[in-house]
């Protein structure tokens, strides 16, 4: 199989190596000639995914922020193969899967969006592996929601990366759970290590502290566009979490213990039930 990835960061660097270390051909192109040319000079890529050689691939992936990648998609949709699947791999999807599908339907193609549920708090082609994915969930939006055949497909052409399992969903519902699973734990993460208390962590932190700022370590200019384009659905996700902190300020600042226990009783019930 011959596979397109359009941006050679932390997911498209993974997907890359992936795919190369699978044995398929893989054509990339990052708007940064040096992390092209060091791809090609590390043996993860085949060639240049361009104009050219976009109608010789089955499968094209693109790893770029939402603005970028809907321009990207524009640009290459109509030299994409009818057989071919076109997918983007962005953290949120209404906007990008609308654009993804009309292009779709205008040129004849296959348009499938796409969340690797894998990350890390590092960014970058050199922090990128082939094992990113390795037993993670992918979710995906197709444009036909019981289509088991292309579903089949799809599994298919996204075994090189080794996911764990596809999760099949709409993007309206991909973009409000993603709000709660993802972008929350984001900003209270990147907010809770602007305490000055922080500054003398050392010594005193262990597994709590390590488990709850790990992504507060992120890549601000993605992670805006992110925040933006799914404002709703995080609006909600912050305005729940800021009622219920401010139900536990008040049973402490009340000396509450009765309040304060039951607070406590159900978020502990509730994580078990979750995840139990």
């Amino acid at each position: 199989m011959t596979v397109g990835i359009c941006g050679l960061g932390l997911i498209g660097g993974s997907m890359a190596m992936a795919y190369k270390k699978a044995g398929h051909t893989v054509l990339a192109h990052d708007k940064d000639i040096t992390i092209e040319d060091f791809a090609a000079l590390s043996g993860v890529i085949d060639g240049k995914l361009n104009a050219d050689t976009v109608p010789s691939c089955e499968l094209i992936l693109v790893a770029l922020y939402p603005v970028a990648t809907m321009a990207y998609m524009e640009q290459i949709a109509p030299y994409i193969d009818r057989n071919a699947v076109l997918m983007d791999l962005c953290g949120t999807k209404q906007q990008v899967c609308a654009c993804g599908m009309a292009l779709a339907e205008r040129y004849g193609f296959t348009f499938v969006g796409g969340h690797p549920m894998a990350g890390s708090q590092y960014s970058g082609f050199k922090h990128a592996k082939a094992t990113l994915f390795l037993g993670a969930p992918m979710v995906i939006v197709p444009p036909v929601y019981d289509d088991m055949a292309l579903l089949d497909r799809i599994r298919t052409l996204l075994s090189p990366a080794g996911f764990g399992r596809l999760s099949v969903t709409t993007a309206d519902n991909h973009d409000r759970v993603i709000a709660f699973t993802s972008q929350l734990a984001h900003v209270v993460s990147n907010a809770y290590v602007k305490s000055p208390t922080a500054q003398e962590h050392k010594g005193f932190s262990a597994g709590s502290y390590k488990d709850l700022t790990r992504v507060a370590w992120l890549n601000e200019a993605m992670w805006s566009e992110l925040f933006l384009e799914n404002k709703e659905p995080l609006l909600f996700e912050l305005d729940t979490i800021i009622a219920s902190l401010q139900a536990y300020r008040d049973a402490i600042a009340d000396d509450d213990l009765p309040t304060l226990t039951e607070l406590l009783r159900e978020g502990r019930i509730l994580k078990e039930r979750i995840d139990g």
